[in-house]
């Protein structure tokens, strides 16, 4: 018999094969962390942070406390970001037929509802811990209260069962705005007050002009939005009044002696657009088309209220 031939020895280990299962692993952690960052709704999340750093500035007219501003609007982002993630769980059954909400991760599969869950614990318990910790119980007692409002009474209850569930979305969606200024100023005063109405207002012409050119989606998946219960041209008169409003109430901070004149030049402005924009709405024939325009200009005045409250007590 022939001998047999040794064993060929043992190909040497250059790295290769390690660096690719490396890059895969992280490749892997980090399509995960994004689809958990996605549960968060990060452009509705910075948004609502963006006001509470303005209701924080507006109510700092002198010296900013820095330490305390990163600790209530971290708070509040880590509070707003459990809020949604625990909407995101909640809303499956209604994501499924949407269309901008269809490939949201709890609706792929991505995330589970249980992991879902847990996620939206550990941020709302460390965002409550900061918010305990170093701010004042009128800061917890918003963020409690606008978690509350949108988790169960918006959430859970009246999107699904009423026609008014804008109404209450907007009571939290104003919150923000509301801790960052009980954050700095430590009180509840006519200042925060109408911070908190003017964001109020504004969400509901914004709001309602996605129930027009969402409402299609909206009526595939029973909920009772505006534009679906009562139809286009009601939601069309809705928007004009509560444009209006907002407009009269933006207004006031000057009269009550927070804000300059720069501050009421500006909103003023934009405001007697956003007005002109609502009546042209009235009679539009293409409503899904006016509907997105007057959506983009809300973006464009939250925006704007939230810079000029936050700059408006230092311009003349």
């Amino acid at each position: 018999m022939p001998p047999r031939r040794p064993p060929s020895p043992t190909p040497p280990i250059d790295g290769t094969d390690g660096a690719l299962a490396a890059r895969a692993t992280g490749t892997s952690l980090l399509h995960t962390a994004v689809r958990y960052y996605s549960l968060t709704k990060p452009r509705v999340l910075y948004g609502n942070v963006l006001t509470a750093a303005a209701g924080f500035l507006f109510a700092s007219p002198g010296r900013i406390n820095i330490v305390l501003f990163l600790v209530v609007c971290l708070g509040t982002t880590l509070v707003i970001a459990s809020a949604c993630a625990l909407n995101n769980v909640l809303d499956r059954d209604i994501d499924t037929v949407m269309a901008r909400t269809k490939k949201r991760a709890t609706v792929t599969g991505g995330v589970g509802a249980r992991h879902a869950v847990i996620f939206a614990a550990a941020l709302g318990v460390a965002g409550m811990a900061m918010l305990v910790a170093w701010t004042n119980w009128l800061v917890v007692a918003v963020g409690v209260g606008g978690f509350l409002a949108y988790v169960v009474l918006y959430g859970m209850l009246s999107k699904r069962m009423s026609v008014h569930g804008t109404l209450v979305g907007s009571l939290s969606g104003a919150a923000p705005i509301l801790g960052g200024y009980v954050g700095a100023a430590g009180v509840l005063d006519a200042g925060g007050a109408v911070a908190f109405l003017m964001l109020f207002l504004w969400q509901l012409p914004a709001f309602y002009s996605i129930a027009i050119y969402r409402r299609d989606e909206y009526a595939r998946a029973n909920v009772p939005v505006i534009s679906v219960v009562r139809g286009i041209p009601r939601t069309k008169i809705q928007i004009l009044v509560y444009t209006v409003a907002f407009v009269l109430v933006s207004l006031l901070p000057q009269l009550l002696g927070y804000v300059g004149a720069s501050y009421t030049a500006v909103m003023g402005l934009l405001g007697a657009g956003w007005i002109v924009l609502a009546v042209r709405g009235v009679t539009a024939a293409d409503s899904y088309g006016w509907a997105r325009m007057m959506f983009r200009y809300s973006l464009m005045v939250m925006t704007a209220v939230s810079v000029m409250l936050a700059v408006g007590p230092r311009l003349p």
